[in-house]
């Protein structure tokens, strides 16, 4: 068990233990029935080398992480992985970096199981989580999945197609052991890149009257060894404002990725920009046989 701030985080491993993540589930996602993992599903996958972790403030669950074991292909065939499906914090307790603790609890007992790597999806659109999962934790991304989940009904999903980026977090690579030890990465800030001339695909306009960004009609073809790709800083708040909006994003960005990714581009890091008025979020990708350790 380990201590941050005022939160516990625990390793979950009874029934009772597990059944809390019923109710934060339907707290952080607002599904219903039909979105929850139900408790005696979470109990088999923690007896048979899954793992859940527990983030706890007073002994009430705040924050909840889960996975299973799954298998990839490698050069030497088919390996082991630790899949992490869901994670969530509840609204009240984001911004406290208790996410940040849950993947480090992950990363120290998947490491103790003697895996390497640990998979899971995100919203590509969402800075948040980007930011967290590639900046912060130091995973990396080539995959991108169309309508992984279908149609989803819940509170943060509904009305957009399922894309989601699968990523790999590389556990015993250099590149994770610098980027959980955050005193000592010297992070690069979007003036660095643009001193270095890497090309951007495009450039949004923002509506004046809404300061929503835009969808650009076009973008160029990756030319350079970097490249930076813009997407709205807060698609939840424009998923609500305007949902039509929203799916065009969703489009257009499904058709830059899949490219290139086809071209051999990787996701290595992403920038939260605050230099101007409105913060802007940018990917950063990088060519080729992409040192990701």
């Amino acid at each position: 068990m380990s201590i941050i701030s005022s939160y516990q985080i625990r390793v979950l491993e009874s029934a009772d233990e597990l059944y809390p993540i019923e109710n934060l589930t339907d707290e952080i996602w607002h599904g219903g029935a039909e979105d929850i993992v139900p408790t005696h599903m979470l109990t088999a996958f923690v007896h048979n080398g899954g793992l859940a972790i527990g983030a706890f403030e007073d002994d009430k669950m705040i924050a909840f992480a889960f996975g299973f074991p799954g298998i990839y292909h490698s050069p030497q065939g088919l390996k082991i992985k630790h899949s992490s499906h869901q994670m969530g914090v509840h609204p009240d307790h984001r911004g406290k970096n208790i996410g940040f603790a849950l993947k480090q609890a992950q990363w120290q007992m998947v490491r103790q199981q003697g895996l390497d790597l640990i998979t899971w999806t995100y919203d590509p659109l969402l800075s948040r989580n980007a930011y967290l999962n590639i900046t912060q934790l130091g995973a990396v991304c080539n995959t991108y999945k169309r309508d992984e989940y279908g149609e989803m009904v819940d509170g943060l999903n509904a009305g957009v197609a399922s894309d989601r980026f699968q990523v790999d977090w590389w556990l015993n690579t250099p590149r994770v052991f610098q980027r959980l030890d955050t005193g000592n990465r010297v992070a690069l800030g979007l003036e660095n890149y643009r001193a270095a001339e890497v090309q951007m695909l495009y450039t949004p306009e923002t509506n004046a009257d809404l300061g929503l960004l835009l969808v650009p009609e076009h973008y160029s073809p990756p030319k350079s060894k970097l490249i930076l790709l813009q997407i709205p800083n807060d698609f939840q708040k424009l998923r609500a404002v305007d949902l039509p909006l929203a799916k065009d994003w969703r489009f257009f960005t499904r058709e830059v990725f899949e490219d290139v990714f086809r071209a051999g581009y990787i996701v290595t890091d992403f920038i939260y920009d605050r230099s101007e008025a409105t913060p802007r979020s940018f990917y950063l990708l990088t060519d080729g046989e992409s040192r990701i350790g």
